[in-house]
């Protein structure tokens, strides 16, 4: 068997698969997020081996025999900053993906390198590794001081369960340290924020073995000391467990956030169109991204704010059968990435009259994370990104409405197979199955990553274009005319 360790932004997922491909167990622990002052987003990193440590024991607890598991891979949500000091003890809190405070530093990091964006291959925005660090120097420059290493979540899990510092290239491009054209560390890249190579963890494509767990994780796993592989960050995680490792082949994720990932054969960037341009985690693969930074966080978000469960909501939804509604929603809950690079964008409910129903607020928040997805789309293409076929993927996509409503609107057919909802946990055991089974190659990687059964196809339905032109339009209008006030120069301002 194979084990995958997903750690996610709202819990760490722990998944088996068997040899021949089957998923055998998974669980999930929460994790909390820590909000302590506007636009910042934390987790604490002894929070993440805890959860490990309990996902693990979970697994144990449904009769999975963990002593026949072969290799770990891991996953996890990307670009956070995890800084260790020389015991590789946290120094701070991690600051998170959805992090917005080092907005300010990303115009700075530009500045200081002229080539900046040929370099990395992507725009300097919030949400990056590069960034947070100049802000922690200007900010916390006695921490700044101590740090001996920069690790990306997974990777400082991955310390815990060997004692090795090493990072994937998938998960490694999300820093802006590193060159996805040559796939290797760029000094001057990583100078730029005052750090040195030395602060980096080893290189690794995603199927090859970093170490194994240490005595003392093996103890407290209770589990033999297995090979630890690299793994990928999330969506190359998330793809490689769909399947979705060749060029032209891409995928929509419905997390927390929402993400369009598209493979390709070369590096191909376009940073000016707040494109991500990455390694993928398999060798001589590279992918393009779209990002939004909510997704299904959205819905989460309405379903604490009226007291019912998600679920009920869609149920609600179904049962009246709506299908338009006057309301339109803007999910920029934590800003937004792709297309706007704005971390002070924010949600807004638009057209609410005094008949407005719960229905039709939650119709308005399915279909604002599809016209972020659009937008997305839109950028992927501008970028001379190929896409042939679509895979859904993440908790969200278990809406067949949701799905549906998602091809409507991008005017393309979707693929929903099973495991979607498993994802990256999924990816990471498929790693560490390519890890330790042989040679990498073509043969192996078809063999042992194929695409899963397909559950549902969903075809746009022509009918439904003009409604949704005309709900994009306002979608769009709709943030051109309220983003300046979102800006802290006007909110702190008040009428002479």
């Amino acid at each position: 068997m194979y084990m995958g360790l997903d750690l996610g932004t709202s819990g760490i997922k722990a998944v088996l698969l068997s040899t021949t491909g089957q998923l055998v167990a998974q669980t999930t622990v929460s994790l909390p997020i820590s909000h302590p002052k506007p636009l910042w987003s934390e987790q604490d990193p002894g929070e993440w081996w805890h959860a490990c440590v309990k996902a693990v024991g979970l697994l144990r607890h449904s009769s999975a025999d963990l002593s026949g598991v072969e290799a770990i891979g891991l996953s996890g949500q990307m670009h956070g900053a995890t800084l260790v000091d020389v015991d590789g003890q946290p120094l701070r809190p991690c600051i998170l993906w959805n992090d917005g405070r080092s907005y300010a530093q990303c115009a700075e990091l530009e500045k200081r390198l002229s080539d900046f964006r040929t370099l990395s291959g992507n725009l300097a925005m919030p949400g990056f590794t590069a960034p947070k660090l100049l802000w922690v120097a200007r900010e916390e420059p006695e921490r700044f001081s101590r740090i001996h290493k920069v690790l990306l979540p997974k990777d400082y899990v991955r310390f815990r369960l060997t004692g090795e510092f090493a990072t994937d290239l998938s998960d490694a491009a999300g820093t802006l340290w590193l060159n996805p054209a040559e796939r290797a560390w760029s000094k001057r890249l990583i100078e730029a924020c005052d750090l040195g190579i030395e602060h980096m963890p080893a290189l690794f494509e995603g199927n090859e073995v970093t170490g194994v767990l240490s005595p003392a994780a093996a103890a407290e796993l209770n589990m033999p000391r297995v090979p630890v592989v690299a793994g990928a960050g999330d969506n190359a995680a998330g793809a490689v467990g769909m399947g979705i490792t060749e060029q032209g082949q891409a995928f929509l994720s419905l997390g927390t956030s929402g993400v369009y990932f598209a493979v390709s054969d070369r590096h191909q960037a376009n940073p000016n169109r707040t494109v991500h341009a990455f390694c993928h985690c398999l060798p001589n693969r590279w992918n393009q991204m779209s990002v939004a930074l909510s997704a299904a966080s959205c819905l989460a978000w309405l379903a604490d704010v009226t007291n019912t469960p998600a679920g009920d909501l869609l149920s609600e939804l179904d049962a009246r059968n709506e299908t338009s509604t006057d309301v339109t929603f803007l999910p920029y809950l934590s800003g937004e990435r792709t297309p706007h690079n704005d971390p002070h964008a924010r949600g807004v409910f638009f057209g609410i009259g005094a008949d407005t129903r719960r229905t039709d607020l939650t119709l308005a928040v399915l279909e604002g994370v599809a016209y972020a997805f659009a937008d997305g789309q839109d950028a992927l293409e501008a970028a001379g990104t190929n896409i042939d076929e679509v895979t859904l993927i993440g908790g969200g996509a278990r809406s067949r409405r949701w799905r549906q409503l998602l091809a409507d609107v991008l005017g393309r057919p979707l693929t929903f197979r099973d495991g979607g909802e498993v994802g990256p946990g999924l990816g990471a055991a498929r790693l560490a199955q390519l890890g330790v089974t042989g040679a990498f190659s073509q043969e192996r990687l078809s063999a042992i990553c194929p695409q899963p059964a397909e559950l549902d196809r969903h075809e746009p339905n022509e009918r439904c274009r003009d409604y949704h032109q005309s709900q994009r339009y306002r979608y769009r209008r709709l943030y051109e005319l309220t983003h300046e006030l979102t800006r802290p120069d006007v909110a702190a301002s008040s009428p002479s």
